[in-house]
Parts: C-alpha cells; structure tokens; sequence
C-alpha cells in the first residue's frame, strides 16, 4: 500500500547506520531526489566516514594503507545531512529519534517520515566469559589496526623472550570463526606474522602456530563443499590448523578456553564471531527472527509503513527465489537501492517494486596470492580466483582517489620489503574489567606492579613462597576485596601470588588511572595506606613478626 505524504511541507528521511547498507541508501536517495528540494535526508553514523569491510584484512598485513579502505560521508553523500552521533532510541509509534548529546549534555530529537533502519550487526558476548576483555573483535578500522599493532608488539616480545613456553604462547596466534571473515583474517595474518617474523633473530618459524576454530563440519559454509574443502587444503598446507567442529567457550589473559574443558595457550584471540543485531533493535515492537527484523516483499515493516530495514540487522527474503539473503555486502547494496527506489515511489505515490536480486558469486581470499570463488556457477581457485577477488573489490570500492591510493598500494607491496612498523599508540589511564578462569595466576610473586584488581564476583588466594617454609597461604578473598594495591604503593615489587580458586571477574585500574586518582583525591591514599597496614597486623599475627604485606 502507497503511503503518500502531503506535499505542503518538508519530507524527512533519516537513514540509522553508516555501513554498506545505510550509505548506499543516502547514495541512491541522493541520485533520485536530487531535484527534490522538499525532502531532507539525513544520515546517522558514529563516525563521519565508510569502511569497506571486505579490505580490512590488508590492512593488518600492511598491503595497503591505513586509511585506503575507508571514505568521508560527506563526500559520496552531498546531499545528506550527517550526523555523527549515537542513537539512543527509536520510538516508531511517535516518528522520533533521539541521538546522544554533542559537546553541551542536552540530546537532539529527530522527526522522521521515512526511516531507514541499517543498523548492522555488534558483537554478541553471551554465554562467553572473557571474550569481551581479552579477545580481538575484527569489525572495525580501529580493530585492524589494534590487531596489526598488537601482532608487531608480540613479535618484538617473542624475539628477547627466554621461556620457550612464553615464546610459544606468544606465537600462537587463534582466529575464532570459520566464515568469510575468519578465513580470510587468519589466511592475511599468517602471511603476515610468518614474513614479518623473518626480520627478528631469535624467532624460529617453526614455533609459529596458528589456529582456526569453527563450530560446523567445514570452513566457508557459504560456498559450496569442493571450494571450503580446498580453502581447507590450501590453509593447512600454509601450516594452519584448522579445528572443526570446535566451539569456543570463552578466554583469559592467558588461554583460549574451548568446549570440553581443553584450553589453548596464547596472548592473541582474534573473534569474528559471534554477531548479534543492533541491542536497539531488541527493543522495537515488530516482528523478529533470530533478532533480526522481519520485512515485507518491498523491504519495509509490515507494521510500520514508511520504516525499511536493510542489511545484517534485517531477514528479507528475495521476492524471486523465496530464500532469505545471506549478510553480504553485495546485497545489502542491492537492498539498498531497491529501498531508496521504493521510498521515492512511495513519495511520489508511484507503484513499488518487490525485491529480486541474484549474487553473481562469492569469493574468499586465502592469501599468498590464491583465493576460492564462485562465479555465475563457476568455481575458480588459486591465483585466478584472488585476480578475480582483488577485481571485484577493487571495482566496488567507492571513490576514485581510493581506488588510486589501493593501486599504488598494491604496486608497492610488490616491489617494497613488508613494513613491520609498530605505531605505539599512547592508550589514556584506563578502568577494566578482567575475567579468570579457577587455578589462574592473576600475577605471580615478584611480577612489577601495573594494576588494583577489585573483585566483582569470584573468590582468589593469596599465597607466598618463603626461605625454607615453601608456599605458605596467606588469605582468601572474594566479592569487594581489593587487592595488588601495594606494588604501586611503594613502587615495589610483587610481595606475593594471587590465584584464582573460582572463576572471577575483577575490576581493574591501570598504574596510571590509579596514581591519577590519588593524585586528585588525597584521602584516596590514606585509605589505601589503612588498608594495607591492617593487612600487615593480620599478617604478623599468622606469620609472625618477620611478616611482609599483602600485594
């Protein structure tokens, strides 16, 4: 059914999401209203500018630069207005969106007409303890530059380690996901770890491990069986292991915690998965499948005319083939322009058309120039198929200065040795949350002294080594106890071992967060100072007079 609105004044559509599917949205809206100059269009993102996801994992490798996947807003959208704000509500019933507040504490109210919900996916923690705190999200341009960072940081770490045992932690490398975006993170990081890992001394390339986990029978069950099973041949004769039906159960500082109990050591947990929709999403009254929403031939809420979802956060089905779309980034351009078509004719009170579209393929890069693919029924591997990927995404990669900055990138990468640069980023004093497993060292006696752990659930001891005695118990702790304040107290050394008895979850401030509210807070350190000579009395009393405090 059209739902015209009256032409005596302004029409709004605001469009929720600036991803593949939001901003080719405003792209399209831009093109066909061009000559409206009665409707405004506005766009809502967090941050002014468009990734393109699908070359992100160069990005870690160093192929091609930093800022060559992602494009400003403003400049593939002229006609839109943006806002780069978060959204807090979305009140469907009064047409009203509220975005946070700019640099004053007061939040904007939006109207709306038509709405566009491209909200996409975040990353779902559930059920997973410690996958928030200690594992790699790869979503974003900020991740892959964390994660490229981070991988650089372990191998300056690895190459003056003397432990073999920390070294091999340090080298173990775990992608969890075996869909798309895990095959083709863990496929660049391996290139990338084993070539930069030649320039340091110590580093024997044998003790390079990496780990694909996957929850189903085979990687890439979005091509077809013969692709996933060489995407496998060519990854493991690359030296990835690939564990199938394996499922991940959550993870420390320290482990890779799996299903059945086995843990994997290792300082790097790449996750790319799992995924849920946007948490406003939750919160709508429309029809949902699995969190997502539930739309209608033309790509519009049933119950809500003049509101469209578009995208990971939507479940459309094609008008044609009456199969549901796959997440990709090649549909959700489709819906995109289908649903700006459909918007104008609902402006205009013209007919709408339902949604048909047919993937021309898919294809997944391997890395080590090889790629599997799925072209219009025919299957391509190796180096033909990475052609066709590099082709493809260098074909879809909006602006013509970016596709420039990647080709020049691309040249260079040929003919230049890999830069292994690591760019320390200076990270703010910082308040976190840390999740433990039982029988964990939180840190071990004579460890430097870099955080305060204040435990929110779980239960630790403290114990101590001592001349002749060997390892003496000196308390239990749980729920609301403090403790590791001492070492950055005095600037000393660990005074004992914290161990974990249950799994815990601990609030944790860094040494500069916590000199910087004592610094601001006098009293602050007075009750600190309290609290660790009342400790030293208890200690006495167990111990004897030769007793040292707690850490």
């Amino acid at each position: 059914m059209s739902m015209a609105v009256s032409a005596n004044r302004r029409k709004s559509i605001v469009i929720l999401g600036g991803g593949f599917g939001g901003v080719y949205t405003a792209m399209e809206l831009g093109k066909l209203l061009k000559r409206e100059p009665d409707v405004d269009i506005t766009l809502i993102n967090r941050e002014n500018y468009f990734v393109f996801q699908p070359m992100l994992p160069e990005v870690v490798s160093g192929s091609i630069g930093i800022l060559d996947t992602i494009v400003p807003i403003r400049r593939l959208c002229p006609q839109v207005n943006l806002f780069t704000r978060e959204v807090e509500t979305v009140d469907l019933d009064a047409k009203v969106i509220t975005t946070s507040p700019g640099f004053w504490p007061q939040p904007r109210k939006l109207e709306y007409d038509y709405l566009v919900l491209a909200l996409g996916t975040v990353m779902n923690f559930a059920g997973l303890p410690g996958l928030q705190e200690h594992g790699l999200p790869f979503k974003t341009l900020g991740d892959a530059l964390f994660l490229r960072n981070h991988i650089l940081h372990i191998l300056e770490e690895a190459d003056i380690e003397e432990d073999r045992d920390r070294r091999q932690k340090l080298l173990t490398f775990v992608v969890a996901g075996g869909g798309f975006s895990g095959v083709e993170a863990i496929a660049e990081v391996n290139d990338f770890v084993r070539e930069a890992a030649k320039a340091y001394r110590r580093i024997d390339l044998n003790e390079i491990r990496l780990v694909l986990l996957h929850s189903g029978s085979r990687i890439l069950p979005e091509l077809s069986e013969d692709l996933g099973t060489f995407a496998q041949r060519i990854l493991e004769r690359r030296k990835v292991e690939i564990r199938l039906n394996t499922r991940l159960a959550g993870a420390t500082g320290e482990h890779v915690l799996l299903d059945g109990g086995e843990r994997i050591p290792t300082k790097t947990l790449i996750s790319t998965v799992p995924s849920a929709p946007h948490p406003l999403l939750a919160a709508l009254p429309c029809r949902k499948e699995r969190g997502r929403i539930v739309t209608n031939e033309f790509l519009e809420l049933p119950e809500f005319p003049g509101v469209w979802a578009v995208g990971d956060c939507a479940r459309i089905v094609d008008h044609k083939s009456g199969q549901p779309c796959p997440p990709t980034a090649q549909h959700a351009i489709r819906q995109a322009k289908c649903i700006a078509t459909n918007i104008v004719a609902t402006i205009r009170g013209t007919a709408r058309r339902p949604f048909t579209y047919s993937s021309l393929g898919t294809v997944a890069a391997l890395g080590h120039h090889s790629a599997v693919a799925d072209i219009l029924g025919v299957k391509v591997s190796g180096y033909l198929a990475w052609h066709l990927w590099r082709f493809f995404y260098f074909m879809k990669l909006p602006g013509l200065d970016r596709k420039l900055r990647v080709a020049i990138d691309w040249l260079l990468d040929v003919i230049l040795p890999m830069d292994i640069v690591q760019l320390k980023i200076a990270r703010s004093a910082s308040i976190s949350y840390e999740h433990f497993e039982p029988g964990e060292a939180i840190f071990r006696q004579g460890d430097w002294g870099d955080k305060v752990y204040i435990i929110m659930k779980g239960e630790v001891e403290i114990v101590r080594e001592e001349p002749g005695k060997g390892e003496i118990l000196l308390t239990k702790q749980g729920s609301g106890d403090c403790f590791g304040e001492l070492a950055l107290l005095s600037n000393a050394p660990r005074s004992a071992t914290v161990r974990t008895v249950t799994a815990v979850d601990a609030l944790t401030i860094d040494r500069g967060a916590f000199n910087s509210l004592l610094a601001g807070f006098a009293p602050l350190r007075k009750i600190f100072e309290q609290m660790s000579q009342e400790r030293l009395e208890k200690d006495k009393e167990r111990l004897g007079p030769t007793a040292r405090e707690i850490p």
